[in-house]
């Protein structure tokens, strides 16, 4: 059994739409199936990424590629990875990446880049986004190397009081709508796995600094205060993540699409025409109020999914352990 959970980048997800807070949840999907398909947003966790064994960490738009049926997963044990960073390379990331070699047995190196990458996050109309200048840029120079994955490592600008508000008040992760456009279009170009991480500057500004140091946030949002580069999280997702293929895991291979509710866009398109029941996660509300199909299969909460796809794994009709159980059905 393969299943695929989504939870999308920027619309503000009540769970996995702040710093890797979907983690939970995702472990529980995975033991449950042979292997789990996510994506970045929902394991990402700044320095911190608890994804299990058999979870296959795949870069959206690939994911939307999958699932469209134009290509296959094919499992790796170990990927070349590089990592694309601004001039000059910190410290914080250089001992990332030895760290993330000394501890996972990755095979990393680093590239600095010729022309910078620049990123602008924002949040318009309620959902997380931006502007990415100088990704083709990167894109050529990364084409000289021999790699399997490509994490990129650079700052993202974001206004200092959506900042403050996001660090105070929670809502909207103001960075991840970028980062994904980000991955995106480099991920579309390389037709390789790629993830991003922030790199936080916060230069003389002694109030924000204050901040990381001292303030108590929302436990969704811990893992960004707690954490000193943010790149690990992606370093352990590339290692392993599975390289686009003509042979491996279908999506014929694929048994349910698990979504926060009132969500639906093209991952869930494409599912409906390939006839994968979709499970909408009622606890997991986001900004968005998409109509979803009648056939969508709604669950309270991530423990009820659970349930279900340990219902179908057994070979159990869900109905059959609830009360009361209605008389069979008789037909003409």
């Amino acid at each position: 059994m393969n299943i695929v959970m989504i939870i999308p980048t920027g619309i503000g997800a009540e769970i996995g739409g702040h710093a890797g807070d979907g983690s939970p949840a995702a472990k529980l999907i995975a033991s449950l199936c042979d292997n789990l398909i996510t994506h970045p947003n929902v394991l990402n966790a700044s320095d911190i990424n608890e994804m299990t064994e058999n979870t296959l960490y795949v870069e959206g738009s690939i994911l939307d590629r999958f699932l469209n049926g134009s290509i296959f997963l094919e499992k790796v044990s170990l990927n070349k990875i590089l990592v694309a960073v601004n001039k000059p390379v910190l410290k914080e990331i250089i001992n990332s990446v030895s760290a993330a070699r000394a501890t996972i047995g990755a095979d990393i190196k680093i590239m600095e880049l010729e022309i910078p990458l620049k990123m602008i996050g924002r949040i318009e109309n309620g959902i997380a986004t931006g502007v990415v200048e100088g990704w083709e840029d990167l894109v050529y120079q990364s084409q000289k190397h021999n790699f399997d994955a490509l994490a990129i490592s650079s700052p993202i600008y974001v206004e200092r009081e959506t900042k403050l508000n996001y660090f105070h008040n929670g809502g909207i992760n103001p960075w991840g709508g970028v980062e994904a456009m980000a991955s995106r279009l480099i991920a579309s170009k390389l037709n390789k796995p790629v993830a991003h991480s922030p790199v936080d500057d916060l230069g003389d500004d002694t109030e924000m600094k204050d901040l990381h140091e001292n303030l108590i946030v929302d436990p969704r949002i811990a893992a960004e205060m707690v954490s000193v580069c943010y790149l690990h999280s992606v370093l352990k997702g590339l290692h392993r993540a599975p390289k686009i293929s003509g042979r491996g895991i279908s999506v014929n291979d694929v048994s349910f699409l698990i979504t926060p509710i009132n969500c639906v866009g093209p991952p869930h398109e494409a599912c409906m025409k390939n006839g994968i029941p979709i499970i909408a996660v009622k606890e997991n509300k986001t900004c968005l109020n998409d109509k979803m199909p009648d056939d969508f299969i709604i669950a309270e909460n991530y423990l009820e999914a659970a349930g279900i796809v340990a219902c179908a794994k057994a070979g159990i009709q869900p109905s059959s352990v609830r009360r009361p159980l209605l008389p069979t059905e008789i037909i003409q």
